[in-house]
C-alpha cells in the first residue's frame, strides 16, 4: 500500500518512527556530497600517466611542432581518434581545449551576436527567442540560454528522446533557433535516443531556417557494463535529409582523463565548420596541440578510449549498483518514489511525491548531505511538479555513499509522509 494511503493510526506511527531515525542521522554530524557528477579519485588515477606525455616526442605524425602556434582545428592524431569513436569521418571533427561547454557557449554567442551560416541576421535582432529544453536535462545548458534571453520550452522526454510530437509541432514557429540534447546516457535520466527519434530530429520541418540541435554527446562512451552502444551518425542523417546543417555535436575528454584539462571536440558539416573556424580564427591562434598530442599518444587508438572506459565502468557500476539497492530496500514498498536504471553516464534521476523534492533537499541538507537543487534538471530551475532530485554517485567512495543513500531515502520517506498528513 502507498504509504500516502495509510491510515490516521498508521501514519502516525509511521511518521513518529522515521522521524525517529531522521535525528539519529542529524545527529552524525555527516558531511556528504552529491551534487555534481565529478569523477573519482580512483577514476582520475587510471589517466595519470597523460601527466607525464608527450614528453621529448612532442611532433604530431603528420610532422607538426606541436609546442608552437597554429592548426586551429586541432592535430590529426587526435581527431582521427575521436573520429573513429563517433563514427564520423575525420574531416567532419575538430578539436579543441579542455572544455565542449565553452564550444556550446560560443555556439550559441556567435549566433546571437552574428548569426550562423544560416541566418537572416543576428539572433540578437530577433523580436522573440525561444530555444527547446528536454527535461529533466542538464542545468549547465539550460543557464547558457537564460543568459541569453531565450524563452526556453520545455519538451517531455520518453524512453526514446524528447516527445517527438512535441518538439513537431513546436519548430513550426521561426522563432524556434534550436534545442539542447544528451543524446547517450543523458544527464540526469540515463536515456539514449533511438535510431528513430535521431532520424525524426535529422528530418523535421523547422520554420526556422538557422534552426541548430546541440548535440552534446558528452557520455557516449561513458558506459556501466561490458558493451558500447552504437552512436548514431546524426550528420550523415541530417544530409541524406536535406538539413546538412542542423547538428551541432559535442564530446570531450573532460570524465575520461582529466577534467579541465582534457581535449574538447566540435563535429558537424563543412559548412558549419567553416562558419565556426572563421570566428574562432579571430579568438585564438590555436588550441593546445601539446596537450592534444598528450591524448593521442595515451590513448594509441579509438580501442584504447574504450579499453579506458571499461575500467571506468569497472569503478563506477558498484557505485550505482548499491545506490539502486538502497532505493529498493528503502522505498520500494512505500509507492513514494521511482528512479531510472541508467546503462551509462554518471546521473540517476529521482522522482519523489509532487511536491516534496525541495523539502527533501532541504531536510537532506539539514542532515549533512548535500543534494543537487530541486529544480535545477529544468529551464530557470523551476520543475512544475516539484518532483525531480538528481543523483550523482561516482565521486564518494561506496561507504560514504551507503550512508548517504540511506539518509536520502529517509529524507524522502519524512517529506512524503508529512504531505500525507496535510493532507489527512
Amino acid at each position: 500500500m502507498s504509504l500516502l494511503n495509510y491510515d490516521a493510526d498508521r501514519l502516525a506511527q509511521f511518521t513518529e518512527e522515521i522521524t525517529h531515525k531522521y535525528e539519529e542521522l542529524k545527529g552524525r554530524n555527516l558531511a556528504l556530497d552529491l551534487t555534481r557528477g565529478k569523477p573519482s579519485a580512483e577514476q582520475l588515477d587510471f589517466s595519470n600517466e597523460v601527466l607525464s606525455l608527450p614528453g621529448d616526442n612532442y611532433t604530431a605524425a603528420d610532422g607538426t611542432d606541436c609546442r608552437n602556434y597554429g592548426g586551429l582545428n586541432g592535430i590529426a592524431d587526435i581527431r582521427s581518434i575521436w573520429a573513429e569513436v563517433l563514427g564520423m569521418p575525420v574531416e567532419n571533427v575538430i578539436a579543441g581545449d579542455a572544455s565542449s561547454l565553452n564550444i556550446e557557449f560560443d555556439l550559441i554567442a556567435w549566433s546571437y551576436a552574428l548569426g550562423n551560416n544560416d541566418s537572416p541576421q543576428p539572433w540578437a535582432k530577433e523580436e522573440t527567442l525561444k530555444w527547446l529544453c528536454p527535461v529533466p536535462g542538464y542545468d549547465r545548458h539550460f543557464t547558457i540560454t537564460e543568459h541569453f534571453g531565450f524563452d526556453m520550452i520545455p519538451v517531455p522526454m520518453t524512453d526514446e528522446g524528447p516527445c517527438m510530437d512535441t518538439v513537431r509541432e513546436l519548430v513550426k514557429d521561426p522563432a524556434v533557433k534550436g534545442m539542447w540534447t544528451v543524446p547517450m546516457f543523458g544527464n540526469p535520466t540515463g536515456v539514449t535516443f533511438s535510431e528513430k527519434v535521431c532520424r525524426e530530429l535529422a528530418a523535421m520541418d523547422t520554420a526556422a531556417p538557422d534552426f541548430r540541435i546541440m548535440w552534446d554527446n558528452a557520455y557516449a562512451v561513458h558506459i556501466l557494463g561490458d558493451e558500447f552502444p552504437e552512436i548514431h551518425n546524426v550528420v550523415a542523417m541530417a544530409e541524406e535529409a536535406g538539413n546538412p546543417n542542423r547538428f551541432w555535436c559535442l564530446s570531450s575528454t573532460s570524465k575520461i582523463t582529466h577534467a579541465g584539462s582534457g581535449v574538447s571536440f566540435f563535429a558537424s558539416s563543412k559548412a558549419n565548420l567553416d562558419w565556426y573556424s572563421s570566428i574562432a580564427n579571430v579568438r585564438g591562434i590555436g588550441p593546445n596541440k601539446i596537450n592534444q598530442l598528450a591524448h593521442a599518444q595515451f590513448f594509441g587508438s579509438a580501442e584504447g578510449v574504450r579499453s579506458l572506459m571499461r575500467k571506468h565502468a569497472g569503478s563506477l557500476a558498484p557505485k550505482f549498483n548499491r545506490v539502486l539497492e538502497i532505493l529498493q530496500q528503502r522505498l520500494g514498498d512505500y509507492d513514494v518514489a521511482t528512479w531510472t536504471t541508467p546503462e551509462g553516464g554518471y546521473f540517476i534521476s529521482l522522482d519523489v511525491v509532487d511536491g516534496t523534492a525541495t523539502r527533501v533537499v532541504q531536510l537532506a541538507k539539514e542532515a549533512g548531505i548535500a543534494l543537487t537543487a530541486a529544480g535545477s534538471s529544468f529551464p530557470l530551475k523551476q520543475d512544475p511538479n516539484d518532483r525531480n532530485i538528481r543523483l550523482a554517485p561516482s565521486l564518494p567512495p561506496v561507504e560514504e555513499l551507503e550512508i548517504a543513500m540511506d539518509g536520502v531515502a529517509t529524507c524522502v520517506l519524512l517529506a512524503a509522509a508529512e504531505k500525507a498528513a496535510r493532507q489527512a
